[in-house]
């Protein structure tokens, strides 16, 4: 009897088209196992509690512990085409044994002391489990037929981000040099709509040494747009880029009228722009210190945004303090210097939105060092 349910289940890989959440916008993966006479649920690796305990310094220090369980598949279905994102079934070719094994081995996964993983973005996901749960069940590696294409994390980040450009802007501040790699076909998979197009050709070696194709077919089990149920581009004018260049624009004004004379324009944007700055550096500090995200270190960025421009925007108000003022200009000024000369051969992309953001800091620092070196020049003709 049990034989006989083993070779009558199927085994599907299930992969949701991305939602308008922006944890959502890769799309998620899960395992469906369909055995006779009434057992049909989902394996998710992609359950996560809000309401933890510190949740959210959590997920920035990189200690985010996923959990995987099973639910009914009508209700993992009925979940997203509710929201509008289609679900295709891709039905894995699998041997009795085979099926025997992976049960056995999603089972193990959702007993209570095994179901809680530490979560990875890109190495350890709802992706990637599912993808190493069907590899341990062949007992052999899945072998993608896939075009060669060159690309890294944060290019494919970019792709499924493009209507979420402010998500993508926070990523790239965040994020060093660890993500800017070249990616193997397999790393490709670390987001599920692309593990979908990847299994759909993909074998397996079985243990007669055959290549065996690893879908045996695929259907559509909730309707939804291609591009899933992403909310729309944001509006050009509502960018990165548009408030980068607002900056910019803040910064030249404040800037003349500062070389006119009158400094509290100067003051004003610079409390503004190195106070940002250095708020976003105070960010960077703990992600590149105590944050254990593989990725967060290293970044280049922190030669712009760390907490010494704090200075820049806070001493500016204090007479006693313009020596030291003026030689954190200096700093920084040669500090943005060396990195945008340089950027080209570091191993980090930039957000095009920096660019502005940039030009912005060294103006100030360069206006307030040509303002000083003026005045003493004055001061020393008096």
């Amino acid at each position: 009897m049990y034989n006989t349910q083993i070779a009558d289940t199927t085994i599907s890989l299930l992969t949701c088209y991305p939602g308008s959440n922006i944890y959502e916008l890769e799309g998620h993966s899960a395992v469906r196992i369909t055995m006779p006479p009434s057992t049909d649920v989902t394996v998710n690796y992609g359950l996560f509690d809000f309401a933890a305990p510190n949740f959210v310094y959590r997920f920035v220090k990189g200690e985010t512990d996923y959990m995987c369980g099973a639910v009914p598949t009508e209700l993992f279905v009925d979940h997203y085409r509710n929201q509008g994102r289609r679900v295709v079934e891709q039905e894995l070719n699998l041997d009795p044994v085979q099926k025997a094994t992976l049960i056995s081995l999603a089972a193990e996964n959702m007993r209570k002391e095994n179901a809680t993983y530490r979560y990875n973005y890109v190495k350890d996901n709802c992706a990637t489990r599912p993808l190493r749960l069907i590899e341990n069940a062949v007992g052999s590696p899945v072998v993608f037929h896939a075009d060669s294409v060159s690309t890294t994390f944060r290019q494919q980040m970019r792709h499924f981000h493009s209507n979420y450009p402010w998500y993508q802007f926070g990523i790239d501040i965040a994020l060093g040099s660890g993500i800017d790699y070249p990616l193997s076909t397999r790393e490709r998979a670390f987001a599920p709509m692309n593990l979908r197009d990847l299994v759909d050709k993909a074998t397996y070696t079985s243990a007669t040494g055959e290549s065996v194709p690893l879908v045996s077919s695929t259907v559509e089990l909730a309707p939804g747009e291609e591009q899933g149920a992403a909310l729309p581009p944001t509006p050009a004018w509502q960018s990165p880029m548009a408030v980068a260049l607002l900056v910019l624009a803040v910064a030249v004004w404040a800037s003349l009228r500062q070389m006119a004379g009158h400094r509290l324009a100067g003051r004003v944007a610079d409390t503004l722009i190195f106070g940002a700055q250095g708020l976003a550096g105070l960010l960077l500090t703990f992600l590149i210190f105590v944050s254990v995200h593989e990725a967060t270190s290293p970044n280049w960025l922190y030669l712009w945004l760390n907490p010494l421009a704090l200075a820049g925007g806070t001493l500016v108000w204090l007479k006693s303090c313009k020596k030291v003022l003026l030689c954190y200009h200096f700093i920084n000024f040669a500090l943005l210097a060396v990195m945008s000369l340089a950027w080209w051969w570091l191993p980090q992309s930039g957000n095009p939105a920096f660019v502005p953001l940039v030009a912005a800091s060294a103006l100030r620092s360069g206006c307030n060092i040509f303002v000083n070196l003026r005045r003493r020049k004055t001061d020393a003709r008096i």
